[in-house]
């Protein structure tokens, strides 16, 4: 039976260091916690980095945080030759913070540009600075410099970003809010975690577990890198931080 992991980030994701204790040890070395602060790779975002810290002193390095027999069950992944707690240890965790920031900042950045190009979203990817968001595009005016300076509009607006919960019915009762045209969010736990931006969520709301920055304006100056055309009319937007080369 898997266990759960209370998910920190998904109601503060500022907290960058927890205390925890040690529930499991998989077969593997893959430290299991009954909270954690690591945001576990899902959804396009990939997975924290940091360490956790031993009450003798003791370093662990995380090389990867990752999901188990859940979404629930967050695993924490040590680089090899590590010695790993016992089950009952109580231990400190630390992310890799800047690495984390810059991880939100670009994840709100694609829910812009998703703001920005209202189409059906058959693809995405974050990463530290270079994050891809692929769409279903029939609109060629949708150009890099169209939509760089729609989303640095929406950034210099400095709209709040904030977490809100519906239920699984209300969610079946506004199906719009589902941008993704293949993957449906995880269902089953009776509700759904929506991130939601501007006053009210007027300005975008839809169904995450990723991590974000508080307001549009911390995302900071962005840009399209380029534009892919993988089909027909399906295009990859890469989005990078800093403004557009002239």
């Amino acid at each position: 039976m898997p266990f759960q992991t209370e998910t920190l980030f998904r109601d503060d994701a500022y907290l960058s260091e927890a205390e925890a204790k040690v529930v499991g040890i998989n077969e593997r070395g893959g430290i299991i916690l009954d909270r954690t602060v690591f945001y576990a790779t899902s959804g396009g975002q990939p997975g924290d980095l940091g360490h956790l810290l031993r009450p003798d002193g003791g370093h662990i390095a995380i090389a990867a945080t990752v999901t188990g027999e859940s979404k629930d069950e967050i695993i924490h992944v040590p680089t090899p030759d590590q010695s790993v707690p016992a089950v009952g240890e109580t231990i400190k965790l630390a992310i890799d913070w800047p690495r984390r920031h810059l991880l939100m900042r670009m994840h709100t950045a694609c829910h812009l540009l998703s703001v920005v190009c209202p189409f059906p979203i058959t693809g995405a990817a974050v990463s530290e600075d270079d994050s891809r968001v692929d769409f279903d595009i029939p609109d060629p005016s949708y150009t890099r410099e169209f939509v760089t300076e729609r989303m640095m509009e929406l950034v210099r607006a400095n709209h709040p970003v904030f977490i809100r919960w519906i239920t699984e019915d209300e969610l079946a009762a506004n199906p719009t809010l589902v941008k993704s045209k293949n993957v449906r969010p995880p269902s089953g736990t009776g509700r759904i975690r929506l991130v939601c931006i501007g006053d009210n969520a007027g300005v975008d709301s839809q169904p995450c577990g990723g991590t974000h920055v508080a307001a549009t304006g911390e995302v900071g100056e962005i840009h399209i890198g380029k534009i892919e055309k993988k089909g027909r009319e399906n295009r990859r937007f890469r989005i990078r931080f800093g403004p557009m080369p002239a």
